[in-house]
């Protein structure tokens, strides 16, 4: 062993001596929020990693969320037996951008906060570190959910393999005070191409079977036990959106007719007829609107 990597290993061996007495994940003050977020980063001594408690929570609620009552009812359900402790399952909410997946999950935890709920928010690039996530809480009293938001999944990431295992693939149970919410824009949280439909088999009896790399996709997705999937707005439900929060921010009602059409025209520059668009809309109208009124004179002794 050459001198140089003499003084590599020693430098390693002392690197691992000194974690020793580095701290464990600490763990968090419980006290300060209901929802927390995985945090890594880099030190002299290694990657270290800790839950930081949200300060300023989103207050959207369940009632703010118009147009997806099927959605809405499911999660709901399920959330509610989980935080009552009865047998809930892993959820997965695909489709359309901007109809309310990730609004959905904030409105439950503001619903059920103050029986025991609590959120952690995950990056895909931290999927790694799910067990440690789930050992941190294994033991505490609340009821956690895990959100992924927006998540997909480009060939061989880690995260991926960390996600299957953390869902169903793992030895050990899944901490019964853990559910993991998943917000996808992609069904199967991987890209989809033509030539895998052509891998698939056609057996003597009919019956099709998908190729060994759609399999694999599908094997992840299946892992959560509840789909709910989201879809494009019609022009009436996207307009009593807009009436919603344009209510939300104090407009009367003349103001939110006169403003149907410039609601639509808004869409149409975007070219989406979303929950998401129908809120930036409102958030606009009505903070030009306000300044466009003139402020009141104080009235005359």
């Amino acid at each position: 062993m050459s001198d140089l990597n003499l003084l590599i290993h020693r430098a390693e061996t002392l690197l691992a001596r000194l974690e020793q007495f580095l701290p464990a994940i600490g763990e968090p003050d419980w006290k300060a929020g209901v929802a927390y977020r995985w945090r890594r980063r880099q030190t002299a001594f290694g990657v270290q990693a800790a839950l930081q408690p949200v300060r300023t929570v989103s207050s959207i609620r369940l009632d703010d969320l118009k147009n997806i009552d099927d959605q809405k009812k499911a999660i709901e359900q399920n959330t509610r037996q989980f935080v009552a402790g009865l047998p809930a399952n892993n959820v997965l909410l695909t489709g359309s951008r901007g109809t309310g997946k990730s609004s959905l999950i904030k409105a439950c935890l503001n619903a059920w906060s103050s029986k025991g709920l609590r959120l952690i928010e995950v990056d895909k690039d931290d999927l790694v570190d799910l067990p440690d996530i789930v050992d941190l809480v294994a033991g505490r009293p609340e009821r956690f959910i895990v959100f992924c938001d927006d998540l997909s999944f480009e060939e061989g990431e880690a995260g991926y393999k960390a996600l299957k295992v953390a869902l169903d693939g793992s030895v050990a149970a899944q901490s019964d005070n853990v559910l993991i919410y998943a917000t996808s824009n992609r069904r199967h949280l991987m890209p989809e191409y033509m030539a895998e439909n052509l891998e698939a088999k056609h057996q003597e009896d009919g019956e099709i079977h998908p190729g060994e790399r759609v399999e694999e996709k599908i094997s992840l997705s299946e892992r959560f036990g509840l789909w709910v999937s989201f879809y494009p707005f019609r022009q009436d439900d996207y307009l009593a959106i807009v009436a919603h929060w344009l209510g939300h921010f104090g407009c009367a009602e003349g103001e939110i007719e006169a403003a149907r059409g410039d609601a639509l025209r808004f869409a149409l520059e975007r070219g989406s007829r979303s929950g998401r668009v129908a809120w930036q809309f409102a958030k606009d109208w009505a903070g030009r609107s306000r300044s466009k009124r003139k402020p009141r004179t104080a009235a005359r002794a």
